[in-house]
């Protein structure tokens, strides 16, 4: 094993993990289009295409070009992408490895793509149009979405529909409940409105791991969790996850008791400095449900015991991330 701290994959609660939201899409009826930023790994993806996924989504074109290069044939880049002729060139490799779907916010970025799609000839790929069902980063109202597909269409591309992400949904009390009526409702509106435009939208794309409890499957074709293969300690936190769906963990050595308090090895550069407003600590440990990250710095985390014996010297430990991808995107292997 590498010297601490590093991170570690439980494969037996990844591959459980795989298989009951494998099972959740079959039984609620929407397909499953899993968000490989959480992981990176073409390993996992795989095992998630094997369960039954009927493609991936990404967040940026290199990852798309990995996972391309990795034989994934069917990638949806969920972003608002700004296309300059680089970009498109990209694209254009891409589209011709597999099937290609990307995201637009609004009708300059429609107008940018095309473009620079004219500039690039025939370039095969669909375009989504991104709906703010209330988190408030990217995409249209959902009023807006008919015209912005419209524009797809005259703009000579193929429009496949919508898509939104509900990352208000990362809210104590009932936010996570809030934030899927929200995602539906707006889903439908954003539906209605491409008819009325004369577009069918033949994907109705949604989905946060901490909503999709609470998700609408009337609505959505299509549901893009990326975070349930790992959890973390906000989904643990938000009871998204239990401490027994964890499936991911930076193995850190004791090696202070400093204080009075457990001082590891495991800092923010290899579990990320990601604290919510919500979080009751910098990450968690799995085996000590008590315990908390109360101070982090780049290679040191000090954890209050709440009571608890402290951890021997030298011994090793399991930290839980508070925000798994970002821990993820910091090393290059996973053990």
């Amino acid at each position: 094993m590498p010297a601490t701290p590093y991170l570690v994959v439980d494969e037996e609660v990844l591959r459980d993990n795989i298989a009951r939201m494998a099972a959740r899409g079959r039984d609620a009826g929407f397909a499953l289009r899993p968000h490989v930023k959480t992981h990176k790994c073409l390993e996992i993806a795989r095992l998630q295409v094997q369960a039954g996924a009927v493609g991936i989504t990404v967040a940026t074109l290199g990852e798309a070009e990995v996972f391309a290069e990795g034989g994934f044939d069917d990638i949806f880049i969920a972003y608002p992408l700004w296309v300059d002729t680089a970009k498109i060139e990209r694209i254009r490799a891409l589209a011709q490895r597999c099937r290609l779907r990307v995201g637009v916010d609004s009708l300059q970025g429609v107008a940018q793509l095309a473009r620079a799609a004219a500039r690039a000839g025939a370039v095969p790929l669909e375009v989504v149009v991104e709906v703010d069902s209330g988190h408030h980063r990217s995409g249209v109202s959902p009023g807006e979405a008919g015209g912005v597909a419209r524009a797809v269409i005259e703009a000579g591309l193929a429009c496949a529909g919508i898509f939104t992400f509900p990352g208000h949904s990362y809210a104590l009390g009932g936010g996570r409940a809030q934030a899927g009526g929200d995602e539906a409702a707006a889903l439908a509106q954003a539906a209605t409105r491409l008819r009325a435009a004369g577009v069918e939208p033949r994907i109705v794309s949604g989905g946060s791991t901490p909503s999709l409890e609470f998700a609408d499957s009337s609505v959505a074709t299509e549901r893009r969790p990326g975070v349930y293969v790992f959890g973390d300690a906000q989904q643990w936190e938000l009871g998204s996850a239990r401490a027994d769906e964890i499936a991911l963990t930076a193995y850190a050595t004791v090696v202070s008791h400093a204080g009075g308090r457990a001082v590891l090895d495991s800092g923010s550069k290899v579990i990320g400095a990601d604290r919510a407003g919500y979080a009751t600590g910098f990450g968690r440990l799995l085996d000590y449900p008590d315990a908390r990250i109360v101070l982090l710095s780049e290679h040191h985390a000090v954890v209050d015991m709440v009571g608890g014996e402290l951890p021997e010297l030298g011994s090793i430990v399991r930290v839980v991330p508070n925000h798994v991808c970002n821990a993820v995107n910091l090393v290059d292997k996973l053990v």
